[in-house]
């Protein structure tokens, strides 16, 4: 990364969060002041705690998006250059338990944001960070591009289709031209990495299992998805921003951060590389009916190669290997904060 980061004021919503945690430690250790903008983890442990997130923040606010008042009041107080939404309800099967709560975080959470946007004139850049499963998904052997129709069949995807079309109206209404806000959309794939607690993810499903001395049980074995460390998106947001704030509207698009065609594997790929590389792991499929999940997804990121000369360094048995090693570190009580930037370094390094 170059030194652009150094001194900007960056305001990022859902700090509190599994990727927003790990983006916060990347950029203090880049020199930026950082101001979050999020609701409690919602998960015991958690990054934030674990890794002290909150030491890398000039301030910490504890709220919530869809509080349009506080918003605003948060967004005037910080005067940030840039902002990073990454706040949203993430998880597909929440979804279907709590729909009023998902399209109102994620959609009018969204829009709430927007709106503090436009009355702080500090801003020069925006990056709003969607989903792969935005897509109106039709099953393709092919990878979706950043042209193809927003859609989702669950309520989760839907509300992320609709936030693109949020985002898109916004920026053609309101932040059009020379001299105003730059405002693009980041699409990534199946984000993994150490410090994800989250609830019916794989991967923290798995350490869970192993914790427990329990079967890992899976749903769909045979799913697809575009698997990559947490680290892959987030230098591409990273890159998005700068571009944004330095050349403007040539960058004000959507963009996928997907990970290499190879990577894209089946669930049972990924848990027989978890179960070999731990003893005493193990795992069923769980044969009770389930609510829809999307069987086959890809991303097409050859934009992001092209034009942000961005592409992805570690490949899916890496991540795997990175992952298992910070819970193995975290277990044996390391700093994880320091941990969480050596792995950084060690992604940066990687050609």
């Amino acid at each position: 990364m170059s030194r652009f980061w150094e001194g900007k004021r960056v305001f990022i919503t859902g700090h509190t969060g599994f990727k927003g945690g790990w983006l916060t430690i990347w950029l203090k250790s880049l020199g930026a002041n950082v101001i979050g903008y999020a609701l409690p983890a919602t998960t015991t442990p958690n990054i934030f705690s674990i890794a002290n997130v909150a030491d890398c923040l000039i301030e910490n606010h504890i709220q919530d998006i869809r509080n349009l008042d506080s918003l605003k009041k948060a967004m005037l107080s910080a005067q940030p250059d840039i902002v990073l939404h990454l706040a949203a309800q993430p998880l597909v099967r929440k979804s279907y338990l709590d729909p009023v709560e998902t399209y109102s975080t994620n959609v009018m959470g969204t829009v709430n944001l927007f709106e503090a946007i436009r009355q702080t004139q500090s801003v020069r850049a925006v990056v709003n960070v969607t989903t792969d499963k935005c897509y109106e998904n039709r099953e393709w052997v092919w990878s979706y591009r950043e042209d193809e129709a927003m859609g989702g069949y669950d309520p989760y995807s839907s509300s992320k289709g609709c936030v693109e079309l949020v985002t898109s109206a916004y920026r053609r209404s309101f932040f059009r031209g020379s001299g105003v806000v730059a405002l693009a959309s980041a699409r990534a794939g199946n984000v993994i990495g150490g410090g994800d607690w989250a609830e019916d993810r794989l991967i923290p499903d798995f350490l869970r299992s192993l914790n427990q001395k329990k079967k890992l049980v899976i749903r769909s074995p045979h799913a697809i998805r575009p698997w990559q460390h947490v680290l892959e998106p987030l230098s591409g947001y990273l890159l998005l921003a700068e571009r944004l704030f330095l050349e403007g509207s040539k960058y004000a698009t959507a963009w996928n951060f997907g990970p290499r065609e190879e990577d894209a594997k089946t669930v049972q790929w990924i848990v027989e590389k978890l179960v070999s590389a731990t003893p005493n792991a193990s795992w069923e499929i769980d044969n009770n009916p389930q609510p829809h999940e999307a069987n086959y997804l890809k991303l097409d990121s050859s934009k992001a190669r092209a034009m942000l000369n961005w592409q992805s360094r570690w490949n899916l048995e890496t991540t795997l290997t990175k992952i298992i090693e910070w819970h193995q570190l975290w277990q044996n009580g390391h700093d994880m904060h320091k941990v969480c930037l050596e792995q950084i370094n060690a992604y940066v390094e990687t050609k």
